[in-house]
């Protein structure tokens, strides 16, 4: 396509329709981008129907795979779990027209973007990883995200015309995506830890304690409120969290370190996602699902699942 082309007359091209698909979506339609096109796995299965209806909302076409979204836009936003991300760059690059954009917005390691990257590469794609940096809702289109990559400073200003909030962190690819993984060892381990740690001082009937000594410890932190939102955050994205753990977990391998935190966090995350998919925590796609206020109702639901140790024993005995 010509560079002068103005970036809101892109045709835009979703790959994952999940909740930061959806964002993306309605933040580009807000912006002025007339044609978004989306793909999806659950495109086709029982539930699709909540994807049907918000891309029929904001306007958002579907596109009936990967490589068809792909042969159609000018930028693809790769936005899948971690386990998925070299597999839509495979999927795209027996279609996808040379000179289109490819963003990669996963949380991958180094290893799988490079990988993502080298199957675009004969087909003359201009593929960027891109690292986001912090929980996207909160920030929504202008999420931080740190770009990668030989196309990445070329991209960042038409990103920015978009309405995202990029900033150029290397040539070199797999730079941008260490700084992502590294940071997700300390938030999503926190994460774990938070619920592991409270979930058992409620058992033993001694949260208060373990809260003011928290308190006192680390001042600036409000234990009650970020409690809630670690177990939000968890019991709603666990499964996608899990996996980019185990992207972390590979991140830390490939330096010759064995990842002990990161695999645990892995396996405590996706602990939690099991937890929701047997209705533990209430009924997805509801408007009280993983929004309790009050993170000791979602411990005391954990405990009443645990196989064969109950909250009515007195642990401590």
């Amino acid at each position: 396509m010509s560079e002068a082309v103005n970036p809101l007359q892109w045709r835009i091209g979703l790959v994952g329709y999940g909740e930061v698909g959806r964002i993306l979506a309605e933040d580009l339609r807000a912006q002025g981008v007339a044609h978004i096109v989306a793909y999806d796995l659950k495109l086709g299965t029982c539930d699709e129907r909540p994807l049907l209806a918000h891309a029929e909302k904001f306007g958002v076409h579907w596109a009936q795979s990967s490589a068809e979204l792909a042969r159609a836009v000018d930028l693809v936003i790769s936005a899948v779990t971690a386990r998925q991300t070299v597999a839509v760059a495979q999927a795209c690059a027996g279609s996808i027209r040379p000179q289109t954009w490819f963003l990669d917005f996963n949380s991958a390691s180094p290893a799988a973007k490079k990988c993502a990257a080298s199957a675009l590469h004969e087909s003359g794609a201009l593929y960027v990883e891109g690292a986001v940096m912090t929980s996207v809702p909160p920030y929504r289109i202008a999420v931080p995200l740190l770009l990668g990559g030989p196309h990445a400073k070329a991209l960042e200003p038409k990103l920015q015309a978009l309405g995202f909030q990029p900033k150029f962190a290397s040539e070199v690819l797999g730079v941008a995506s260490a700084t992502k993984m590294c940071r997700s060892i300390m938030i999503k381990g926190l994460e774990a830890m938070v619920i592991e740690s409270f979930t058992s001082a409620r058992a033993y009937g001694v949260e208060d304690q373990v809260l003011a000594s928290l308190a006192e410890t680390f001042p600036g932190i409000d234990w009650e409120k970020q409690g809630a939102y670690f177990f939000q955050r968890v019991i709603e994205h666990g499964r996608r969290r899990s996996e980019e753990m185990h992207e972390a977990a590979q991140t830390v391998q490939d330096i010759g370190l064995e990842p002990w935190s990161a695999r645990g966090t892995a396996e405590r995350q996706s602990w939690v996602a099991d937890l929701a998919d047997r209705g533990v925590f209430g009924a997805r796609g509801t408007g009280q699902f993983a929004r309790s206020a009050d993170w000791r109702s979602e411990a005391d639901r954990i405990l009443e699942n645990l196989d064969g140790k109950r909250k009515d024993k007195d642990p401590a005995t």
